[in-house]
């Protein structure tokens, strides 16, 4: 459920701090007031799309938070779970759009996309703009809702998958039967790299060693003359460093009963001495495993031109080489297999079927959902000045079936007692699309799980008797969810549990729009307005408040 609303510097909305409650609220107000834009902010932070447009003249950003409460959203609980952005039992979504159109948004405090924004409303609020009759006419959006009339989403997900899979192997079969010559080219040149890579034989980490071992062969001459310098330096010549060392370290030792501090200076020399015999020992044995060799050093030039062939070849790095292959050789099995028409054709039918399961599930409960639903907008369309009225959902089977499964979805609408039920666009005026709009919302949010149901003027076109009809009938979802609806109507409006005005007001050249909770009294005031206009009489005061007092009873009663 909604619990609030803030905006700040939207549109003609300085600030605006708005606490909701359960049951069917309404807001009124002369038109151009801002009703809309209420919606219109909600429908931000909930993942519409957002422009510059929306900043308040002369500010730099706008904002719109929401509070929902979670106690009866499992979705909602888990999709915030999922992305790690739950916190308790509420969730809040905060977006933030600036004077040049870009946008950020944020859940519990924590940055998030657009998407998420979408993902997470969509679990929260259901939106009926007063246009939205006009999606009625699109076969698409009829599919849609009856659909979710059935609550068969998930299967409208798993019978697309399966259309995409059928229809993948089956291009895949066409593809091997019209390109056999160009598969059969592929195959033999790809052989060919296998084969040429194969017989290289060249290692991953090969090529680093190669490279430093004709380094080290190409400097083995300077290296042992190096080695060998050392060695004569260090020990070999009759002024050897070891030598010298060794005579500093006699007399020094010669010494120490003389001077006792002496010894602190053996005890820094020792080591060295020390270290530098190790040195010898390493050098010697450095010396014996060095050699030149003529022959390891054409065989390592030999292996390092035909790997560099071999790259030029196939006109990569010699370090891909390896990958190349890799790479060729899948590709080559992948060829193998589309060469098989007998299995492509099994693929390609075990894919049918698997749609064609699918896709019947999804007719059964199509079929199921039709029959209720045409029956329950037949009902709702009497009581709204349509008596005789017929609607049906007609099923139209797809030969080859396609993406949204087997079936057309088809709205039709009988105009009068024994006519035959004809194309929904062919038979309904603009007024009765928008009451037929309105049963559809009205059934098909019966069975939804959505906490909050908002109705953007759906009742714009009707009056009278009608109106009041429609007023009951949103106060009846106001019992199964919270219910908003913008309103001209006094006959809605009267029917609310709750009534809020909104109003405008010009300061210093600029526009605002401010919201007002009603109370009784003032009520009355709001709905004499409705009634009377700009001369409110107390006569319409009184047809005001009967009007109030027979909605309030309505609702006692039921």
């Amino acid at each position: 459920m909604l619990r609030s609303l803030s905006i700040k510097d939207f549109v003609i909305v300085d600030r605006l701090e708005l606490e909701f409650q359960a049951g069917f609220t309404v807001l009124t107000g002369e038109t151009g007031a801002g009703k809309s834009i209420l919606i219109d902010a909600l429908s931000v932070v909930l993942g519409e799309r957002a422009e510059s447009g929306l900043v308040r003249e002369g500010c730099d950003k706008a904002e719109v938070g929401a509070e929902f409460a979670l106690e009866d959203c499992p979705g909602v609980r888990a999709l915030l779970e999922q992305n790690d952005l739950a916190e308790g039992d509420v969730c809040l979504l905060r977006r933030v759009i600036d004077a040049t159109g870009r946008s950020r948004a944020y859940v519990n405090g924590r940055a998030a996309t657009i998407q998420q924004l979408r993902e997470i409303g969509a679990f929260l609020v259901d939106i009926h703009g007063q246009h939205e009759h006009q999606s009625l006419l699109r076969p698409a959006a009829q599919r849609e809702l009856l659909d979710g009339y059935a609550g068969a989403r998930e299967q409208v997900t798993a019978v697309a998958r399966a259309w995409r899979d059928w229809q993948a192997a089956n291009r895949a079969k066409l593809a091997a039967e019209q390109d056999a010559a160009a598969i059969a080219r592929e195959k033999e040149e790809l052989a060919w790299q296998v084969r040429d890579l194969e017989a290289l034989g060249f290692r991953a980490d090969e090529w680093g060693e190669l490279l430093a071992e004709h380094k080290r062969l190409a400097n083995a001459a300077t290296l042992i003359e190096t080695a060998q310098y050392a060695l004569q330096t260090l020990s070999e010549d009759d002024m050897s460093v070891l030598s010298a060392v060794a005579s500093v370290l006699s007399r020094i030792q010669s010494q120490t009963d003389y001077d006792p501090r002496l010894r602190e200076v053996l005890d820094l020399l020792d080591p060295a001495q020390i270290q530098l015999q190790e040195t010898v020992y390493a050098l010697r044995d450095y010396v014996q495993r060095l050699e030149l060799d003529p022959q390891r050093m054409r065989d390592v030039e030999a292996r390092l031109d035909a790997v560099h062939t071999a790259a030029r070849k196939f006109r990569t790095t010699p370090e891909a080489l390896p990958d190349l292959l890799q790479q060729a050789t899948a590709r080559l099995s992948e060829l193998d297999a589309a060469r098989d028409p007998a299995a492509l054709a099994r693929r390609e039918q075990e894919a049918r079927s698997a749609y064609e399961a699918a896709a019947a599930l999804l007719s059964a409960s199509r079929r199921k959902a039709a029959k209720s639903l045409s029956r329950k907008v037949s009902e709702a369309m009497q009581t709204l000045a349509m008596a005789g009225s017929r609607f049906e959902v007609a099923l139209n089977a797809l030969e080859e079936g396609a993406g949204y499964g087997m079936e057309q979805v088809e709205f039709l609408v009988a105009g009068h007692a024994g006519t035959s039920a004809r194309a929904l666009a062919k038979v309904a005026s603009g007024g009765e699309l928008s009451r037929i709009s309105l049963a559809l919302q009205t059934v098909t949010t019966e069975v939804a799980q959505m906490p909050t149901l908002i109705f953007d003027e759906v009742d714009a076109g009707i009056g009278g008797r009608v109106a009041e009809i429609v007023g009951r009938m949103l106060k009846g979802l106001g019992r199964r969810h919270q219910v908003m609806c913008v309103t001209h109507l006094p006959q809605v409006a009267a029917a609310a549990d709750h009534q809020w005005q909104v109003a405008k007001r010009a300061e210093e050249n600029k526009v605002f729009s401010s919201v007002a909770v009603l109370d009784d009294r003032a009520r009355v005031e709001e709905v004499a307005r409705m009634l009377g206009g700009v001369t409110i009489t107390e006569t319409t005061r009184k047809h005001a408040a009967e009007m109030l007092a027979g909605g309030n009873s309505t609702s006692r009663a039921r």
